[in-house]
């Protein structure tokens, strides 16, 4: 469904993203495991269109990226690492802003707002404003607001990060639902536990390189998943 071709993003002299390749299928989550500052982020950013790649190229669904923008944003969906919603509106206004950039008709806007509010159970709070939320409702918000427009990519750049565990594990189960609905996901995280939950593979990265790519099975080849990323990323 995506493919990636020695892509590389350069800032001044540094070089984030170093030539990485790796094919994502549809319907699988796909993780991107690193410390901080691996190049996670500056991945996502190229693959949902936010940074054009300093050289090689990407696809989706075998179209290249430069001239599909279009096709591109209608087939995915990004929930960023940063909360950043409208802290004026409430979290209905938020969502309704939101379904109208994708111009979904009125009618429809309704219905799928109410059925994402249903479907996190924050149907309660629809009229609370942003402030008035706890962190793990905002991140639930996140999520249902990138599939407002019904995305077929989802792009998750580390949204479980300063959660409690218990809120943590419901983030997960929430993924989970998602690919069971054939949704395709794209997981960023630096937690090795998050990444063994719930990526059908895995790819570690290291100082803006690929150091690994597999399912997390035949990565750890009798060691812990731990053990395998403390190894790759010394």
């Amino acid at each position: 469904m995506i493919e990636v071709f020695n892509a590389e993003k350069i800032f001044d002299s540094v070089r984030a993203v170093d030539k990485i390749s790796f094919t994502i299928e549809r319907g699988e989550v796909f993780g991107l495991l690193g410390k901080n500052g691996a190049g996670k982020t500056t991945t996502i950013k190229m693959l949902t269109l936010q940074l054009k790649p300093t050289a090689g190229e990407i696809f989706f669904e075998g179209r290249p990226t430069q001239g599909n923008e279009i096709f591109i944003k209608e087939l995915i969906g990004l929930v960023p690492q940063h909360l950043n919603f409208d802290q004026d509106l409430t979290v209905e206004e938020n969502l309704e802003l939101h379904a109208r950039l994708h111009h979904l008709k009125k009618i429809e806007r309704r219905e799928k707002i109410s059925e994402l509010l249903k479907f996190v159970e924050l149907e309660k709070v629809r009229r609370a404003f942003i402030r008035e939320l706890s962190g793990g409702m905002k991140r639930r918000l996140l999520i249902i607001r990138a599939l407002i427009h019904r995305p077929q990519i989802l792009f998750l750049d580390e949204p479980t990060v300063a959660l409690d565990p218990q809120v943590r594990r419901k983030i997960w189960e929430l993924i989970k639902i998602l690919k069971a609905r054939g949704i395709t996901i794209v997981l960023t995280t630096h937690y090795i536990e998050e990444a063994q939950a719930l990526c059908d593979r895995v790819a570690i990265l290291n100082r803006g390189r690929l150091a690994a790519l597999d399912t997390t099975e035949n990565l750890c080849a009798g060691k812990t998943l731990e053990e395998k990323f403390i190894e790759l990323t010394v």
